[in-house]
This record gives structure tokens, C-alpha cells and sequence, in this order.
């Protein structure tokens, strides 16, 4: 048996030391004095890049971005009550999208805990329903054990954020640390008896149909999902904000059940008789309101939480894996594919959906096609919510895999300091994050962290002054009484050249499609922004349209 050596140091550099032997490299953090003996340790550690943010929210932002690119924790640090309320918002969108996160708060003094002291918080009760785990540590020579567990339940089963509180006292206690093997994060394999049910199950099928999630994306396992695909001719659909888990110009993607799609994507679930869930939690917006998968349709649901399964709909199967690994187990199954032809249908409806028609009269549609023109295959797109993102969930084309990273859970001020992290963890990749003015102006602040840290994404803001998804649902339901949902005039294009970075302002797509070529060839961050029409309220519709179908 090997025994471990102990070693003799402070709370604080025992938390350095468990990220660097998990291969961190980035933290992201606003200073507080709560923690300043971790940030003492990270100076002394020259293998990890401190990023310090101007706001505490695009901290996290970055880190789920970043996290969600590299397929491993984001980590994330802030000071007592304030900091991780600010921040809290990145951690919900972390839970919510199963992206792992480490959160490491700064906590009171244990001998003021309880007493309501200068910023203390319950950081148990605030983020347990948000969270895998909250804990708060009380004794510094368990500091090993639980940054170990922190790594390991991040990771296992269905990622997510774990938060740990840290008096500030105990940051500084010294005390015999012992430390376990880095992580190997575990990979359930289904059983014979999965298999067999899973073929007998799909042998049955007229119109199967796979819904594939985020689940894929984190077991890499897109490429063992275009095989499995292939060898049975099974059509593929992607999850909300999961499109680059298949490449949407294969002849057997047909879709993306996001916001309001297109009628041609919501046929081709409801012809379906067998619906493939993988690595998907079938939310509130993939399943179009719980309303999609009805009770004459078999259901197969795969995923690596068991919690998962069955949340929303009672699987016929219900498989608890790795999806790589059950991709690779059933691709040897005996099943006769009688539905090729039904696919090649579903899949033309899909082009013709998606396809860029009319452009001249729409601007939008102006900048995604230019956009899927001059930038690489490979580039990396984050986004904001908003409506504005209708066009690119609609229109543009997702070939390559790791090339999209979008908030599930519907966050705004989450596009560009998501692209931020997403660029750190693909620094050779071109990123650009689309945003509404409303969403950008959230986080706006992280351009100046981009200069000072020579973070070179490309920003591009929709500009119509306005809370354009709030004031469709306004004139949908109260049309013509416009409150609060109008926004004042910002020159972004200022503000981004105020603090170092490229600015650019633009009325046509020409002069889109200028800037973008700028942008492309410098090296420092460049926002566009366009100015977008108000009328044109999104992809389907216009607020005089809206307010006439109300009116008959």
C-alpha cells in the first residue's frame, strides 16, 4: 500500500495546491479582503493566470463559459454576502446548463459567524437549490478532502457548481495536509440488458428520432453520435442552445428545438413514434413547454444522472451512462432501418426552413449570412438572450463541433464575458459573442478586462434600444402600452474605444461586413454595433403584426 506524505502549510495554499493538481490554469475572481491569503498562495503559483473581472457576475460569466468550452471546472472567487450575490446569477446558469464550476467565497470570521457580521450570509441555505453542494469549512486539515470532493462532484454524474464557504480565519491556519490522487472522472457503461431492451425498443420504430443535449458534448462523444447515426439512419435534433452537438450540414440533422422554431422542425417531432433522448434533460424550452413528446410516442432516455431520468417524462428506457460509452456499446445491435426515406424528408424540410431567403430585407438575416461567410468553420460563437438571437438559432449553420456556448438558462449579460473564457480556452480559435443592447450593457464592463488581459474577441451588439423579448410578450399581451421596456441611446462604439478596445457603428451590411473584416485581422477586442430595427421584432413577426393578431 502506498502511503501518503503529509505537508505542513496554510488553508489557503492547500486550496492552490489541490487546482494545481487538477491542471487549473485560469481562476477567475474580484479581489475581497475575505480571501486575500488565496490570492497570496496563487501569486506564489505561477502555473495558474489570475483574471481579476470588474464585476463579480461577469467573473462567473467567464468561468461557465470557460468551463463550458473546456469540458472542465471553471473556478471563480468572491468576497462575503456581496460578492456571491453578485455572482449567484453565474451559478445558476451553471446548474441549469450542467456546466462544472468551483465556487470559493470568502467568509466572515468564525467567531463572528451567526451574529449577522459585515457581510455575512448563510451560504448554505442561499445557494443549495442551485448548487450539488454547499459546504463551509470549519477545520483547515480538511481542505484536501473537500477541494477533492469539489472536483469530483462537479464532474460526476451531471456537472454542476459546488460552492464552499471559507472563514476567513481558517484561510490562514496552518496544519498537516494529505492529499488523494487527481480525478478520474467516472464513466458508467450500460448494461447487456440495456442493450438488448434498447434494440428490441428501436426494432419497433416507424420514425425514430434522436434529441441530443448537452450530455453528448461532455462526454465528446459527437463523433461516436454521427456514427451511431449513420450506421442506422436515424435523424438527429439538437437540444436548446446545444447546436454544435451534430453538424448541421449533415444529411441527417433536421433541427434545433429552441425558442419558437420553425413549424417544419416541430412536424418532423410530431411524426416521430420513438423519440432517443440523449444527454438531455428535456427542459421547459426543448420540449416547446413539456407539450412535444405525447403519449403515443416511445421514449429512450440516456443520460449520466439517474435524477435526470424520468424528471419530466417516464421513459420506456431509461439507461443511466457516459453517452460515449453507450454510443459505442449499441453500435453493434441488430435493427433493420425501414425509416430512410422519412429522414431524407425531414432533413429537406430543415434546409428549406433555415434557409437565408429574402435577405435584402432584413438586416438581421444580413449579418448571420456575412457572418457564416467570412468567419472560419471552426470560429466559436457565444450569445446573449434575447430575441436577436433568433436569427442565429434559426439561420446560421453549426458544422464543427466546440463552436457554440449559449446560456440555457436564458441569462442576459452572459454573451461576451462567455466569450471572453471560451477564447482563453481556445486561444486559436476566432470568438465572437452576439448580444442585445440590453444584455450587453449587463456586463459591458468586461471589455476593459479583455484589453487589459489581450483577450481578442469580437463583440457584435443588436442595437434597437430596447428589451426586445420583454416587449414582444408586452404587445402579445398588453398591445401598444409600451412601459419599461424602452432603453436610452449608448454609443457602445465609444465605450468600447474609451477603454482600449476597437469600436465600430453600423447601418448596413456593408458596413457590417467591412467591420467584421477589420476586426478579424487585429488582434485586440472590437465591438460592432449595429443598429437594428425596433419594428422588427423577431424572426417570425413584427410589433404591427403582433398587435393586429391581437386586435382580431
Amino acid at each position: 500500500m502506498l502511503l501518503q506524505k503529509s505537508r505542513t502549510m496554510t488553508a489557503a495554499q492547500a486550496i492552490v495546491e489541490c487546482m494545481k493538481m487538477e491542471s487549473v490554469e485560469h481562476v477567475f475572481c474580484v479581489p475581497g479582503e475575505s480571501y486575500l491569503p488565496i490570492l497570496d498562495a496563487l501569486y506564489d503559483e505561477s502555473s495558474i493566470h489570475v483574471i481579476s473581472n470588474r464585476h463579480e457576475s461577469g467573473a462567473a460569466f467567464m468561468a461557465e463559459g470557460y468551463a463550458k468550452s473546456m469540458l472542465k471546472p471553471g473556478i471563480v472567487l468572491a468576497t462575503r454576502g456581496v460578492g456571491a450575490t453578485n455572482l449567484s446569477i453565474g451559478v445558476h446558469t451553471a446548474y441549469q446548463d450542467s456546466t462544472p464550476m468551483i465556487v470559493l467565497l470568502g467568509q466572515v470570521h468564525s467567531d463572528v459567524r451567526g451574529r449577522e457580521g459585515f457581510q455575512e450570509i448563510d451560504f448554505k441555505a442561499y445557494f443549495q437549490p442551485i448548487t450539488k453542494w454547499v459546504v463551509e469549512v470549519k477545520d483547515a486539515k480538511r481542505i484536501p478532502e473537500i477541494m477533492q470532493r469539489a472536483f469530483r462532484l462537479s464532474q460526476s454524474g451531471r456537472p454542476g457548481p459546488v460552492v464552499i464557504s471559507l472563514p476567513e480565519d481558517v484561510l490562514l491556519e496552518e496544519a498537516d495536509m494529505y492529499f488523494g490522487p487527481p480525478l478520474s472522472v467516472p464513466k458508467p457503461a450500460p448494461s447487456q440488458a440495456d442493450i438488448d431492451e434498447f434494440e428490441r425498443l428501436l426494432g419497433l420504430a416507424n420514425y425514430p428520432l434522436i434529441i441530443a443535449g448537452g450530455g453528448v458534448k461532455y462526454a465528446e462523444a459527437e463523433d461516436a453520435l454521427v456514427n451511431f447515426a449513420e450506421s442506422y439512419n436515424i435523424p438527429v435534433m439538437a437540444a436548446f442552445r446545444r447546436h454544435d452537438v451534430f453538424p448541421n450540414n449533415h444529411r441527417l440533422y433536421v433541427g434545433h428545438l429552441g425558442i419558437s422554431p420553425h413549424p417544419a422542425v416541430l412536424q418532423t417531432v410530431k411524426e416521430s413514434d420513438v423519440i432517443l433522448a440523449f444527454g438531455t434533460r428535456l427542459s421547459e424550452v426543448t420540449t416547446q413547454n413539456y407539450s412535444m413528446i405525447t403519449p403515443n410516442k416511445k421514449m429512450i432516455h440516456v443520460d449520466i444522472d439517474f435524477k435526470t431520468i424520468g424528471q419530466v417524462y417516464a421513459p420506456h428506457i431509461g439507461v443511466v451512462s457516459d453517452l460515449k460509452e453507450f454510443l459505442q456499446a449499441v453500435m453493434d445491435i441488430h435493427v433493420e432501418s425501414t425509416w430512410s426515406e422519412w429522414g431524407r424528408e425531414r432533413h429537406d424540410a430543415y434546409i428549406e426552413a433555415s434557409r437565408l431567403q429574402e435577405i435584402e430585407a432584413d438586416f438581421n438575416k444580413q449579418i448571420i449570412s456575412i457572418l457564416t461567410k467570412k468567419i472560419p468553420s471552426d470560429a466559436l460563437l457565444t450569445t446573449d438572450a434575447g430575441n436577436f438571437a433568433g436569427w442565429l438559432h434559426s439561420f446560421f449553420s453549426f458544422t464543427n463541433k466546440h463552436t457554440f456556448v449559449g446560456p440555457t438558462s436564458g441569462a442576459m449579460g452572459y454573451g461576451m464575458p462567455a466569450a471572453l473564457g471560451a477564447k482563453l480556452a481556445h486561444p486559436e480559435k476566432v470568438v465572437v459573442s452576439l448580444s442585445g443592447d440590453g444584455g450587453f450593457m449587463m456586463t459591458m464592463q468586461e471589455i476593459e478586462t479583455a484589453v487589459r488581459y489581450e483577450i481578442p474577441i469580437i463583440s457584435l451588439i443588436f442595437n434597437n434600444e430596447m428589451y426586445g423579448t420583454i416587449r414582444m410578450y408586452q404587445e402579445m399581451n398588453y398591445p401598444e402600452k409600451v412601459l419599461a421596456t424602452n432603453l436610452g441611446d449608448v454609443s457602445f462604439k465609444d465605450i468600447a474605444k474609451s477603454v482600449g478596445a476597437i469600436g465600430h457603428i453600423v447601418y448596413t451590411a456593408e458596413e457590417f461586413a467591412s467591420a467584421l473584416d477589420e476586426s478579424l485581422k487585429n488582434k485586440i477586442p472590437s465591438v460592432i454595433e449595429m443598429m437594428t430595427s425596433k419594428e422588427h421584432i423577431s424572426v417570425n413577426s413584427t410589433i404591427t403584426a403582433l398587435r393586429e393578431q391581437v386586435k382580431h
